[in-house]
């Protein structure tokens, strides 16, 4: 296993991860369409405006996990509004689909969090990569990398059916700092 920087021709296996990890790692093919966008929505945005801070894990069947983070979770939130969404908009006219409303009426991360916790990521991994340490790695990588550009804490979130991945990130010195209806937040500090 091979943990490297992202490179732009990684950015297909970045979808398929992302589709085949959504549902909380059960998998989200049967639930969309458009095998695009989830990863449009959700993955995407991420290698395209900071792809310094996109990392992959590399078997001998391809890539089969990512780490994309923001340092600066306001700031990558503006460049979303100004650069990703309205293109992803007029691709995907609004519907009640959840993740079409997401790209429509983005949330904005609480300020009170991002003045705690500046910087952000999401960790998906293929089944066959699980259970074997490369979680850990690529959150440690794009940790080190976020520590190196001064970042002070970093958030995710994680809803709340998805038990794996809270055990997980309990597991990786995150505590618990918010929880909503809908999801956990976690935070750790530098």
């Amino acid at each position: 296993m091979e943990i490297r920087a992202y490179e732009p021709a990684d950015l297909g296996e970045v979808y398929e991860i992302c589709l085949f990890t959504g549902n909380g790692g059960r998998g989200a093919q049967h639930e969309f369409d458009d095998p695009m966008l989830l990863g449009h929505a959700f993955a995407a945005p991420y290698a395209a405006l900071h792809p310094e801070l996109a990392f992959v894990s590399v078997d001998g069947e391809g890539v089969s996990g990512y780490v994309l983070g923001a340092l600066d979770t306001e700031e990558f939130e503006e460049r979303l509004e100004r650069e990703w969404w309205p293109p992803a908009r007029q691709q995907y006219p609004e519907t009640d689909n959840r993740v079409v409303q997401h790209i429509h009426h983005p949330p904005r991360t609480d300020l009170d969090l991002v003045q705690r916790y500046p910087s952000h990521l999401h960790v998906n991994l293929l089944a066959r990569t699980r259970g074997q340490g490369v979680g850990a790695a690529l959150v440690d990588t794009l940790l080190d990398a976020l520590a190196q550009r001064g970042s002070r804490g970093v958030h995710l979130h994680v809803r709340h059916h998805n038990t794996h991945a809270i055990g997980f990130y309990r597991h990786l010195g995150f505590t618990e700092v918010e929880s909503t209806p809908e999801k956990l937040v976690f935070g750790k500090l530098f």
